[in-house]
């Protein structure tokens, strides 16, 4: 494996990527790149009826984080490093839980024009959790329009996840069970993340699994 200069963490919603990120930044003294979906104004619609604002939502941060990646292709990958919390593929991977059969193959089509161009990371972070544990995080945090989100949407989506992942091969892979984890109480639980992340660069390994069982 290349030098870590560029780390992406992806998960379904309420998983920990951008508490696992900004801890990884505060480590390495990295760059934070965080997705913003307070800025999709469609969001909060798509929660609501999914069925008429979902392309429109899909769409949306399709561009706007190809927008992002683009910015970020242009900096130095080598004056500092980047820690993300999500990878562009992030919007294929919900387009496809998302959208009809026509809406994501015209989705399919714009994706295939902009993926080329955007950096790829040096290594993926991919943090999976039970439904139960998902909706329980999400509960907690208190965003007013994901109060509607559904234990079968959550569900679909972790499957969605799970067998993007089963066959990526893009890049280096830390898959990591964080159903027992907590990452912001239990410090133990952060540095076996840590651990995982320096034992595949130490071992110029492409892919590696750790399972945490806080105490």
């Amino acid at each position: 494996m290349q030098a870590l200069r560029y780390i992406a963490i992806e998960g379904p919603i309420g998983v920990g990527k951008t508490t696992l990120a900004k801890l990884l930044a505060e480590e390495f003294n990295a760059q934070l790149i965080l997705e913003e979906p307070e800025k999709n104004p469609f969001l909060p619609d798509f929660y609501k009826n999914p069925v008429n604002f979902a392309f429109q939502t899909e769409v949306f941060f399709m561009l706007s984080r190809y927008q992002q990646q683009c910015e970020l292709a242009q900096q130095d990958l080598f004056e500092q490093m980047k820690i993300a919390d999500y990878i562009f593929a992030k919007d294929w991977i919900f387009a496809q839980t998302n959208l009809s059969e026509p809406e994501f193959e015209l989705y399919q089509s714009i994706y295939s024009l902009l993926d080329t161009k955007v950096p790829k990371p040096d290594l993926v972070i991919f943090l999976q959790a039970s439904v139960e544990v998902l909706r329980k995080r999400i509960k907690q945090r208190g965003i007013p329009h994901e109060k509607s989100i559904s234990g079968k949407y959550i569900e679909s989506l972790c499957h969605t996840y799970n067998h993007y992942f089963f066959q990526y091969e893009d890049t280096p892979l830390l898959t990591v069970n964080c159903t027992e984890t907590d990452i912001v109480r239990n410090h133990q639980d952060y540095k076996e993340i840590l651990k995982g992340i320096l034992h595949m660069k130490k071992n110029q390994i492409d892919k590696h699994y750790v399972s945490i069982s806080s105490q």
